[in-house]
């Protein structure tokens, strides 16, 4: 044990800084923060649902609670409840399986409600379309409210998204 404390001791921090054009992403987790705190008065809480997808955008999605993006420090906390949720962060085409469980997510989700859908199979099914697995978009199940594009977006992009989502939140 001594000689890996040695090692790290050693080694030193290997992390990189941010580069300048990431400077755009600190300023969109700000605009994110401050348009939920004018919004709710309080963070924003996102329950993100796989309704069938590869896992490309989960990745992504996960990425926003990494050192570059701290969405945890901007006030974007992901619930585990969608009764605890302000925002349904859905991703995949949407399968016969999940169909349901989406469905009954959406409606525990206490009003004033968004759906975003995250990546180009929750819009188009992209290339799970016509699987006799597949039961449509998320469109055809939900009423969405943004759609986020790409396989699989980037984190900045699923920001923008859920900035885009939060000028539809009715005002109090």
């Amino acid at each position: 044990m001594p000689a890996l404390f040695q090692k790290i001791f050693k080694t030193g921090l290997v992390t990189e800084p941010l580069a300048p054009d990431d400077a755009e992403i600190i300023q969109l987790v700000h605009q994110v923060d401050e348009k939920t705190k004018r919004l709710l008065g309080r963070a924003l809480a996102i329950r993100e649902v796989d309704a069938g997808s590869c896992n490309g955008c989960e990745v992504e999605i996960t990425a926003l609670g990494s050192p570059v993006y701290d969405s945890e420090r901007f006030g974007i906390h992901f619930v585990a409840s969608p009764r605890h949720a302000d925002m349904l962060l859905v991703t995949g085409p949407v399968t016969r399986n999940m169909k349901i469980p989406l469905r009954k997510t959406y409606e525990a989700t206490p009003d004033p409600k968004l759906v975003v859908a995250v990546g180009d199979c929750a819009k188009t099914c992209g290339v799970f379309k016509g699987s006799y697995a597949v039961a449509g978009s998320v469109g055809d199940i939900l009423p969405v409210d943004v759609y986020v594009p790409g396989c699989p977006p980037e984190p900045a992009d699923i920001l923008r998204g859920i900035l885009a989502a939060l000028d539809r939140m009715p005002k109090k």
